[in-house]
């Protein structure tokens, strides 16, 4: 729920982006994600002078991805060697940690304060400093609560001190005012040579979009997160993230490669989370990339692979969806549509979010078909009938309603879909789209395998539109992306998606023709890495391990940014982290060299090839039962 964005100076977090929180201010007129509280910046000092970046001999960040935490650590002077970690607590969705320890080499006064700052586009800051006492335990809190831009949301956090000293030992815990933005908390402590010190902070933050009482809350969480203790806070933290690496990606015969892909879990693991009605964007919980808004990414490109990995979190996403069935059924009406007709864009309510400028909004409408197949995937791999019954169901339905109006019936094989943005979104208002035709068609077809399988009659409507759907070629007998497509450049992957995740196209000899022909049309900056991802799966899938190699490293590696070697969404990019190519990447490695597919019966495994320099890969926890499922290299 909490993304802590590193800086590259020591005790300094660059923002904090709270899921779910959203209001209308900045870029395009439109809903946006907020900046919350710094809850996490404090300010170190040695003897007098506040510790910076010119005092950090041999900084030094790291990125624990196994236990989810992130440390930096450094030399002052002769005086002391100092670190701290930052941890998003798992457990606790709104609560972070901070954990410092200072070992000392001479004698000295260390003086330590939790600065509370609120960001620039927050209004009516209000501060708060408060004191607890009881009988075993002192509590102070640091506390700020701000209205959103238009006043629509209260935000709140408070933080607190965890000392290790037995109570009324701890040191003397003053509040000083700075300014209507800003208030800190500090100690002082006077340490010996060669002595170890360590303290936390410990913080909450909630909005009025999560919670009732978000001022009070975030006092509360705070408060029981100090009870709780450092030690258990941690190993209840620790123990989140072990069941979650339950469910891996292990590779043998490449060593950076088995890295990377961790990286990509970590961080998808990182911006998703189970029991909540809430969906990543593409840019996570990494910053207010794309406003924090929900696209085809999520369904098409992060759903995937979390279905098989972690399918709690993927039914998060759905539900995100299925609430916002009401607003998606009032933009179809309003477009003169039935059904629901998803925005290409959403936030908090499910309303069109997208821009005026850009055409996406009005015009790429694949975003519905992309829900439901999500929808269907999920029963699919679960099983799970009441789900279908309750939440599945409602969403394929009006899906499939949608499609069956949104079809121009201009008689046998030529149900038209016109005037449509692509998948590959340098195609505006073409007809007949290859991806968005071949996903609607298939919404269609599974919107009544649905029905069926709760003993519902379906609507015969579904099959007859189903059949009738066009699906173009071109005289040299490539799947054409339009209907008037001349072969010129895509931005992303389009006809290609026919193959997978569609199976629209089954014939390996189509399918690497429709390869070699749109591979050939990507330009070499500009495009974003999920592209390159599922040329990786299916070259994989008819066994060209060289192709499917190359396209693999060409998906990512370029996109890496130092010194953590984040993704960023093209070429060249420093936008990380962008969750949707770490998605469609995972796909590459899970359903294409793995072999994964997602049929009506579950999860199985076809054949397949691993990239050369690749020996083994496993895959564990997979789907509901956890298995394991195994390509070797041939």
């Amino acid at each position: 729920m909490i993304g802590i964005v590193s800086a590259p100076e020591p005790f300094k977090v660059k923002d904090v982006v709270l899921a779910g929180a959203y209001d209308l201010y900045g870029r395009g007129r439109v809903s946006n994600f907020l900046r919350s509280f710094n809850l996490l910046n404090m300010q170190l000092g040695i003897d007098g002078r506040n510790l910076g970046a010119a005092d950090a001999k041999d900084f030094k960040q790291e990125l624990n991805m196994q236990g989810a935490s992130f440390t930096g650590s450094f030399q002052y002077a002769d005086k002391a060697k100092i670190s701290y970690t930052y941890y998003s607590l798992r457990h606790l969705p709104f609560t972070v940690l901070m954990d410092v320890t200072v070992t000392t080499q001479k004698d000295l006064t260390l003086n330590a304060a939790s600065v509370m700052e609120a960001p620039d586009a927050l209004k009516d800051v209000q501060n708060y400093y408060n004191e607890i006492d009881r009988p075993h335990v002192t509590i102070s809190l640091l506390t700020s609560s701000a209205k959103s831009p238009t006043g629509k949301l209260l935000m709140c956090a408070s933080n607190s001190f965890l000392f290790g000293e037995a109570h009324g030992k701890e040191p003397r815990v003053i509040h000083e005012m700075w300014d209507n933005n800003m208030h800190l908390m500090k100690f002082n402590r006077s340490l010996k040579a060669g002595e170890t010190y360590r303290f936390s902070i410990v913080g909450s933050s909630i909005t009025s979009a999560h919670h009732d009482d978000p001022l009070n809350e975030a006092e509360r969480m705070t408060i029981y997160a100090k009870l709780e203790g450092r030690d258990r806070l941690l190993s209840f933290h620790q123990k989140a993230w072990a069941d979650l690496w339950k469910s891996d990606i292990q590779v043998e015969g490449d060593a950076q490669a088995q890295q990377d892909i961790r990286s990509m879990l970590y961080h998808l693991y990182s911006f998703s989370r189970a029991g909540t009605d809430l969906s990543p964007s593409p840019m996570g919980l990494s910053g207010l990339g794309y406003n924090g808004h929900v696209f085809w990414d999520t369904e098409l490109w992060m759903y995937p692979a979390l279905l098989v990995l972690q399918p709690e979190m993927a039914k998060s996403m759905v539900e995100y969806r299925f609430q916002r069935l009401t607003a998606a059924k009032r933009n179809a009406f309003n477009h003169g549509f039935k059904g629901a007709m998803f925005p290409w864009e959403s936030a908090a309510t499910g309303v069109e979010e997208t821009p005026v400028w850009a055409l996406s909004g009005p015009f790429e409408h694949h975003i519905t078909a992309c829900v439901g197949i999500a929808a269907w995937n999920y029963y699919a791999v679960t099983q799970d009938k009441e789900w279908l019954k309750e939440r599945g169901w409602p969403i394929l339905k009006e899906a499939a309603d949608f499609w069956a109006s949104r079809v121009e019936r201009n008689g046998p094989g030529q149900y038209d879909i016109k005037n449509v943005v692509a998948a590959d979104e340098w195609a505006e208002n073409v007809d007949n789209n290859a991806w968005t035709n071949a996903a609607a068609k298939a919404v269609l077809q599974y919107a009544t395998q649905a029905a069926l399988a709760l003993g519902n009659k379906p609507d015969a409507d579904w099959a007859l539109v189903a059949k009738n759907i066009p699906i173009l070629k071109m005289e040299n007998g490539v799947t054409k992306e339009h209907a008037t497509y001349k072969g010129e450049g895509i931005k992303q992957g389009d006809v290609n998606l026919l193959a997978y995740p569609l199976k629209e196209i089954t014939d390996p000899a189509q399918i690497r023709k429709d390869l070699d022909y749109y591979a050939a049309r990507v330009p070499t900056e500009g495009t974003p890495a999920m592209t390159q991802a599922i040329f990786t799966l299916l070259y994989s899938r008819i066994g060209d391990a060289t192709k499917a190699g190359y396209f693999f490293k060409d998906a990512y590696v370029p996109n890496l940014n130092p010194p953590f070697r984040v993704i960023a969404e093209t070429k060249g990019g420093t936008n990380p982290y962008f969750a949707t190519g770490a998605g469609g990447i995972l796909q590459s490695v899970m359903m294409g060299f793995g072999g994964l597919d997602i049929g009506p019966n579950g999860i199985t495994q076809i054949p397949s090839v691993l990239p050369p320099s690749w020996k083994k890969l496993t895959l564990t926890g997979i789907g509901p039962d956890k298995k394991t499922f195994v390509a070797t290299a041939k």
